[in-house]
């Protein structure tokens, strides 16, 4: 049996906390004994909230952050053991087309970039072209500048410079969130056509579970830096087991009562998601209602 495309075994990441003088007082995990593993061609939603640690694992799989413990494998091979060329293998889409594109640069200088760093040897400006018509957009495109594209065309190029070296694993980070709504389903659309096409590997961070419902085949849920519940989408959104993630679902929005009825309903607290020691609380004052109830 052939090994995942990346295999994430109890990953940590802690970051100093310090005091107006710059004195570390403490430190704050980030990322706490994660482990995943997503195989070859699949799409695996990593899901949590703003500051949950979806993005301290992405940093650490594109090797931008050194984890403190744990170890990454990708198809097989420790990440820390990987030649420069091996590493072309996994690119990565960021959430931000706008400043994630270099606004001196013209499409095709940017799209180059990853061509030049790995030392492409063939014909760069036609490789190029064939790059822009993948993601859907017209070659002429090469000559235009970043403030001239739409935020859908200018994660289009985002894409297009990800797949530049053709990498077999792409990190997706929140590759949607700054797009409107309509733009969001056509990025997600070409995102799985280009997956089917050219048998690419997703991991695909988000904190919009709508969409991950309709892309991804499993998810983890990260909660304060650690999976608190995984399996395939269905199972998880259908009969979720842990509390954060009834709270993630019920604060979908639904646009019909059929989808009202089928959101979990939890309290929230001042409007807010509350925290593990809340949510106990909560479920203690429950539990004594009920019994006096009884």
């Amino acid at each position: 049996m052939s090994a995942p495309m990346l295999e994430i075994r109890k990953l940590c990441k802690s970051f100093p906390v310090r005091n107006a003088f710059g004195r570390q007082i403490g430190a704050v995990a980030a990322v706490d004994e994660v482990s995943f593993s997503i195989e070859k061609g699949q799409v695996y939603g990593l899901a949590g909230e703003s500051g949950s640690g979806k993005s301290t694992i992405a940093r650490m799989i594109m090797g931008l952050e050194r984890p403190d413990s744990g170890e990454i494998l990708i198809n097989g091979e420790s990440l820390s053991r990987q030649s420069r060329g091996h590493r072309r293998h996994v690119q990565m889409v960021f959430q931000n087309p706008g400043s994630s594109l270099n606004p001196r640069r013209t499409v095709g200088q940017s799209v180059m970039v990853p061509l030049d760093a790995h030392d492409y040897a063939g014909n760069k400006r036609q490789r190029v072209s064939e790059l822009l018509e993948m993601v859907q957009l017209p070659a002429d495109f090469a000559d235009r500048y970043p403030h001239e594209l739409s935020g859908g065309q200018k994660q289009r190029v985002a894409i297009a410079r990800a797949l530049a070296v053709e990498p077999k694993l792409l990190v997706l980070d929140e590759p949607t969130s700054a797009l409107d709504v309509s733009v969001q389903a056509r990025v997600i659309d070409l995102l799985a056509d280009l997956g089917r096409r050219m048998e690419l590997t997703y991991l695909f961070i988000s904190h919009d579970l709508s969409l991950m419902r309709n892309f991804a085949r499993s998810v983890g849920v990260l909660y304060r830096g650690q999976i608190v519940e995984t399996g395939a989408v269905s199972a998880v959104f259908e009969n979720p087991s842990h509390d954060y993630t009834r709270l993630l679902l019920a604060s979908v929005p639904v646009i019909s009562k059929e989808e009202e009825a089928m959101r979990p309903k939890i309290p929230l607290i001042d409007g807010e998601i509350p925290t593990a020691e809340k949510l106990l609380a909560l479920r203690e004052a429950g539990q004594t209602a009920s019994h006096e109830r009884g």
